[in-house]
């Protein structure tokens, strides 16, 4: 398969060529594009080098697939012209995922609804991907009425320039800024833009996300979403209320048995999901699995994934893997 990674050069776009290799996903060719500035640039791939071509050139290519992770505006721009050209656009950025013409997918909770008709999928926001994956198989057991989450999420989340601001100021240097205040030993209630209701697009992402790709708007979320000084991956506390009364054990079975998930629980030998844990691994691990003591037929969970891998990359290869087995490229 000839495959392009628009951003290639970024964060993501590195642990997208990470994780095909790893995977062993069939690319016969690979094309690296970035913006103008990068295009030239050498990318190593399994040993073998490529030069960095832009948007323009590498729709010329006829890749079969494009994994985009270049953000909202590059996507809104080029996504189109890909799909134009017959080329199927896996999209990480916000940029798609709730316009009601495309798909948002995570494979394991809703990849049935991938059609030869699809050109330009949207992939989850990262916090969203691992919280769906665990709340799938209990929503179906038990249906879910009401998940009150809170996140705890890892400065890779914002980027190249949210780490440096960490190093530097644990380091005690000057340095560029990705946030408006100091991250190290501070905790950042705020992700992305405040809206007009009080929560920020962060937030709003995982709400109608989650309902959009569990494919239930009757589901009632509410989210706070943080910034810690933390790299590997994103913690939530997660609170759902049920319709249907449930048994803790065969709550952790139906966790246990769901693909892409771990279970993590053993409060009497402190084992228990922590982000060092989940870095560099494509599941999602949840522990602190226990009785919301405070009202009937509610669990507290606590979930936690590399926010790079099955929030971002791991997921966008995964649903190629998915029409690639579909024959839908």
């Amino acid at each position: 398969m000839k495959v392009a990674v628009v951003g290639a050069t970024g964060l993501v776009g590195s642990e997208i060529l990470t994780v095909l290799a790893e995977r062993n996903f069939p690319v016969t060719e690979l094309i690296p594009v970035a913006s103008e500035r990068s295009k030239g640039k050498e990318i190593e791939f399994k040993g073998k080098k490529y030069k960095v071509v832009t948007p323009a050139e590498a729709i010329a290519l006829q890749p079969d697939v494009a994994l985009f992770s270049a953000g909202g505006g590059t996507s809104t721009e080029y996504a189109p012209q890909f799909a134009e050209a017959g080329i199927t656009v896996v999209d990480n950025s916000s940029a798609w995922r709730m316009d009601p013409t495309k798909k948002l997918v995570v494979p394991e909770v809703n990849g049935e609804v991938l059609s030869k008709e699809d050109k330009i999928i949207a992939n989850p926001n990262c916090s969203t991907i691992q919280m769906v994956v665990v709340l799938q198989p209990l929503h179906a057991k038990y249906k879910i009425k009401r998940v009150v989450v809170s996140t705890y999420q890892s400065v890779t989340g914002t980027g190249v320039k949210a780490v440096n601001q960490l190093m530097d100021e644990r380091a005690g240097k000057d340095g560029e800024k990705a946030y408006p205040y100091q991250i190290d030993l501070n905790v950042i209630p705020h992700i992305d833009v405040f809206q007009d209701n009080g929560y920020t697009k962060e937030e709003m992402k995982m709400i109608q996300e989650t309902n959009k790709i569990m494919g239930d708007d009757s589901i009632r979320v509410t989210a706070t979403t943080v910034r810690i000084p933390v790299m590997g991956g994103h913690s939530e506390a997660v609170n759902i209320e049920f319709e249907n009364d449930f048994d803790l054990a065969q709550v952790r079975q139906l966790l246990a048995e769901q693909e892409g998930v771990i279970v993590v629980d053993d409060p009497a030998n402190l084992q228990y999901p922590m982000p060092k844990d989940a870095h560099g691994k494509d599941e999602v691990l949840v522990g602190r699995i226990r009785r919301d003591e405070s009202q009937d037929k509610t669990l507290n969970l606590w979930v936690v994934a590399d926010n790079l891998r099955k929030g971002a990359a791991t997921n966008a290869v995964q649903i190629a893997e998915l029409l690639l087995k579909k024959r839908l490229i």
